[in-house]
């Protein structure tokens, strides 16, 4: 045990995360997670400890993920190079092939695996499942890359009434059987608005919103809709931010409560935000909120 750190303490800091938990428990909480804190084997063991926490506490937490780099790592195995447009991955046949294996097997499992193994009970899906993601073919020039059209989420309530946490990798399909790569931002953003959720958390391998984006100090901790379109005219909010910053104003039309870009490569970050006044990232909410 930490001697800095006294029983009196540690009881300090869980009565003060009292309040916390009352407004979250029973409540839905979709966690979108990549990126570095994925990659990083240390930090995916503390956000994997950081969702069955919540979960004994009573969060409804539906975990959402991608995959990229371990897509990345299989397509270099099989000597095909990957390509993208607007951010976006171009995705034929043979890759979306691969994106299934990669996102609904090796990724999927490993991440149920790993939340079983802290403690609570989780079982993995994709979107392809109940049909929870319904797509069609977004850009000609991508692909097999899908624009959703329709979310079930049926099969994601019954897990969470029987007290599951439910791990969705972003893959969909249409009427003819078609499977599509979907965007892992956008499929949280209509995932979390179907399900009315409480909190949409973004993770990513920055600091949120930044004025400059070379000054960690300049986080602008909350936004509204219209703020963010302001910084995106004058240029603060850029580059791959724009449709990070769009799918944050997607899901808070579909029906979230308010949404939170954050830094997950701190420690933590996850309960840091949802349980404490401090914080992690930067918040988008609606103009009208208060």
């Amino acid at each position: 045990m930490d001697a800095t750190f006294s029983n009196a303490q540690r009881a300090q800091v869980l009565t003060q995360a009292l309040p916390y938990i009352k407004r979250y428990t029973g409540k839905v909480v979709v966690v979108k997670y990549g990126g570095n804190a994925m990659v990083n084997e240390q930090l995916k063991q503390q956000v994997m400890e950081d969702i069955v926490l919540l979960w004994l506490i009573g969060v409804k937490v539906v975990l959402i993920h991608g995959g990229g780099p371990e897509i990345n790592e299989l397509m270099d195995k099989l000597g095909k190079k990957p390509e993208f447009v607007d951010g976006l991955r171009v995705t034929d046949k043979e890759t979306v092939d691969i994106v299934q294996m990669v996102l609904a097997g090796k990724v999927n499992k490993s991440l149920v695996t790993l939340l079983q193994k802290k403690g609570g009970h989780a079982v993995g899906l994709s979107g392809m499942d109940g049909g929870i993601i319904e797509a069609t073919v977004k850009d000609e020039r991508l692909g097999y890359v899908g624009r959703i059209t329709k979310v079930r989420t049926k099969p994601i309530t019954d897990l969470l009434e029987k007290n599951y946490i439910p791990v969705i990798s972003t893959v969909a399909s249409d009427h003819e059987g078609n499977t599509y790569n979907i965007n892992g931002d956008t499929a949280a953003a209509y995932i979390a608005g179907a399900l009315g959720a409480e909190r949409l958390i973004m993770m990513t391998d920055i600091a949120g919103i930044l004025r400059d984006k070379d000054d960690p100090e300049t986080l602008i901790p909350e936004i509204t809709v219209s703020g963010a379109e302001a910084l995106k005219e004058e240029g603060v909010i850029s580059g791959g931010m724009i449709p990070k910053v769009d799918c944050c104003i997607e899901a808070l039309r579909e029906g979230v409560k308010n949404v939170i870009i954050m830094d997950g490569r701190i420690p933590h970050s996850i309960l840091m935000e949802l349980l404490t006044d401090e914080g992690a990232g930067t918040m988008v909410v609606g103009d009208n909120h208060e």
